[in-house]
């Protein structure tokens, strides 16, 4: 019972952060639109916090052969578990880390598989400010240079993201799983926009914001990072996991995956695990590895 209470007061105390950061965004938008846009776009892009290795996931952790790549001058940590064959590419979501695939980490080495993962830039025991779906997609790819073709991807939320445009235009793979994800790019800015309760104005000023100043030299940046644009590049079976209860990204995100991809993607909706028990759930795990490694009769 002391956990569930803690947990709900750090839901509540993260609800009022939320809510006076959003009024005061807004108001000072009244005086100063540029300069609360500015201040939305600089919130936006920098994670609020790092997430810490769990107890439930030290073990795995500590036994990582960790190495280093340095992206836009910036060192990011790498994992590797395993001999080396077969490497399945981890990737993981906002304010997240890679060791939050623990509970894969050991089954897949038994399924002679070796798991791959990095902490994105500003996340873990990486170093940075912030991160992009771009800059994570092309360290997946450099991931590949070093470790050679992936057997398959296994990525949540945020990661998912990733990993389509990973998919699409830098790495192979054969497989792919995708847990809690998120498939329309436009929903990180509609998402962060509703949690702050930004007005109109601040909400289309970041918007813009993230067209001319976080990607100036990309084109059609809401389509290209769209996770359904252009599916037919990415021909490979998908597993993708939900929760109906997810209040974080909600189960829409995972419909839009199916709808475009159709007999490629096959969709498991869970009940009662949210959006980040999800995860190292037991069914989860069971799932992602019969799919991975399907049984040969």
């Amino acid at each position: 019972m002391r956990t569930q209470r803690t947990q709900h007061g750090d839901g509540r105390r993260r609800q009022r952060a939320e809510a006076i950061l959003g009024s005061a965004l807004n108001a000072g938008a009244t005086v100063s639109p540029a300069l609360a846009g500015r201040m939305a776009y600089a919130v936006f892009r920098a994670p609020l916090k790092r997430g810490k290795v769990l107890p439930s996931e030290h073990d795995v952790h500590i036994r990582a052969k960790t190495d280093e790549l340095v992206s836009d001058g910036r060192r990011v940590t790498t994992y590797r578990w395993g001999d080396g064959e077969r490497p399945v590419l981890m990737l993981h979501g906002w304010q997240s880390r890679a060791s939050r695939f623990a509970a894969f980490v050991p089954r897949l080495e038994a399924l002679g598989l070796s798991p791959v993962s990095f902490d994105a830039p500003r996340h873990g025991d990486s170093e940075g400010r912030t991160t992009t779906v771009l800059e994570n997609a092309e360290i997946a790819a450099r991931l590949q240079d070093r470790h050679g073709p992936f057997h398959s991807v296994v990525a949540h939320s945020f990661g998912v993201l990733c990993a389509f445009l990973a998919l699409r235009e830098r790495i192979k793979a054969e497989r792919l799983v995708a847990v809690a994800g998120v498939s329309d790019f436009g929903f990180l800015v509609d998402g962060f926009s509703r949690m702050l309760r930004l007005n109109p104005t601040l909400r289309a000023g970041l918007r813009q914001q993230v067209e001319t100043r976080l990607f100036p030299e990309v084109e059609k940046v809401w389509e290209r990072f769209d996770a359904t644009h252009r599916p037919g590049d990415i021909d490979l079976p998908m597993l993708i996991v939900h929760d109906e209860g997810d209040r974080m990204v909600p189960l829409q995100q995972a419909h839009r995956l199916v709808s475009a991809y159709d007999a490629r993607a096959e969709l498991l909706v869970t009940s009662g695990l949210g959006h980040r028990r999800i995860l190292g759930a037991p069914f989860t795990v069971d799932s992602a590895l019969d799919f991975l490694v399907p049984q040969r009769s």
